[in-house]
């Protein structure tokens, strides 16, 4: 059993930020504790732009605070957020978030991922292994 907190991450390697002040991802749960999923806690700052691709991962976040807008590239549809939204990358997306609050969301990703990624200049992850 593992039990964990935000406050006991806060401040550490799972404690991840965004080069630009973006956004902070709270990475609670991640590949090397062998759960098969990594689950976040992420936070997005009011009046950013975000852009995002995972192609090597599946992510479903909920949205528990906060208003912004979700852009679907593959389609151009653009859906509002707001609490209790969730929406589900199944199919490796590429997205934009737009926050006009702060935002601050629960995310699972499959594969987990390491807490290592960095996004590339796409807003993708590699693909890791713990």
């Amino acid at each position: 059993m593992i039990v964990r907190t935000t406050e006991e991450i806060t401040g550490t390697d799972r404690d991840v930020r965004s080069p630009d002040g973006h956004w902070r991802s709270k990475r609670i749960v991640l590949a090397g504790d062998g759960a098969g999923f990594s689950f976040h806690e992420t936070t997005i700052e009011p009046g950013t732009v975000n852009e995002f691709h995972y192609a090597h991962h599946i992510e479903a976040v909920w949205l528990i605070d906060g208003e912004g807008t979700l852009t679907d590239h593959e389609t151009g549809t653009v859906y509002a957020l707001g609490p209790g939204s969730m929406y589900l990358l199944n199919g490796h997306e590429r997205h934009r978030v737009e926050a006009r609050t702060r935002m601050r969301m629960l995310c699972v990703f499959n594969p987990p991922v390491t807490g290592r990624e960095v996004h590339d200049e796409n807003g993708v992850y590699p693909l890791l292994t713990a």
